[in-house]
């Protein structure tokens, strides 16, 4: 399997930024990671290994982004305005690096986002803001409104709101989106929630779905057993999808 280590020194984001390729050729997937995770995580819990047939006969190519959720939504120690102002740089980092990183390595034109958990949030996110970008967008056991509490989950902005914070939670902006072109553009994605039945996202993705439905974009919506919240169900889960 082809394997590359990559690392520069990002512009929007003022520190250095470390990512992994996996494959050769195939449907470029930006792969995020999980809640503070790290790029090499999903290598480490036997993920990329999981999909190695895929990776190996050139059916996709793999690209895993290193996380800076601990500097934005996990910060704490800044305010909510701030941590919503890093992660705005953190898609910046995203558009004007790492996308063109991926086309310098991938000859295709099929591009896909990817991810579990946090990891979710991030690929769903960025593929209904972008959609012209996106082929596929997938999300596992994900969260789609930061900003509300369930179960042990705080919310992230601990009760701010601007227009930052409303345009980047997919649940908030889809239920009131009427731009056509943009609706249109999202409708040519297509759009996997999997989620496990027990998971305290469950209503996060049952309401997107339907959230999506009513504005007629197709998306499908798989509903585990257990919680499935974990790597041993997501080394299942990410070989069916992705």
């Amino acid at each position: 399997m082809n394997r590359e280590y990559h690392k520069w020194f990002s512009a929007a984001l003022q520190r250095d930024m470390e990512l992994l390729i996996f494959g050769h050729s195939g449907r470029a997937v930006l792969f995020f990671p999980t809640r503070t995770a790290r790029f090499y995580d999903y290598e480490n819990w036997g993920i990329i290994e999981a999909m190695s047939q895929q990776i190996n006969n050139g059916e996709i190519q793999v690209f895993c982004v290193d996380s800076i959720d601990a500097e934005s939504f996990y910060n704490a120690n800044i305010h909510p305005q701030s941590r919503i102002s890093r992660h705005l740089q953190y898609e910046q980092y995203l558009l004007q690096e790492v996308i063109p990183l991926i086309y310098s390595k991938n000859s295709g034109n099929y591009l896909e986002t990817a991810g579990c958990s946090m990891g979710a949030y991030h690929a769903i996110n960025l593929a209904l803001k972008y959609p012209l970008l996106f082929k596929k967008a997938v999300g596992i056991s994900g969260r789609y409104d930061l900003t509300e509490n369930p179960g042990d989950f705080k919310d992230l902005l601990d009760g701010f709101r601007d227009d930052s914070v409303y345009y980047n939670m997919p649940r908030q902006y889809i239920a009131n989106l009427d731009d056509e072109v943009l609706l249109n553009a999202i409708r040519n994605v297509e759009i996997i929630l999997a989620i496990g039945e027990n998971d305290p996202f469950l209503y996060s993705n049952k309401d997107l779905s339907q959230l999506l439905w009513n504005k007629a974009i197709p998306n499908q919506l798989y509903i585990w057993a257990s919680n499935a919240h974990r790597p041993h169900y997501w080394r299942k889960m990410v070989p069916l999808y992705l």
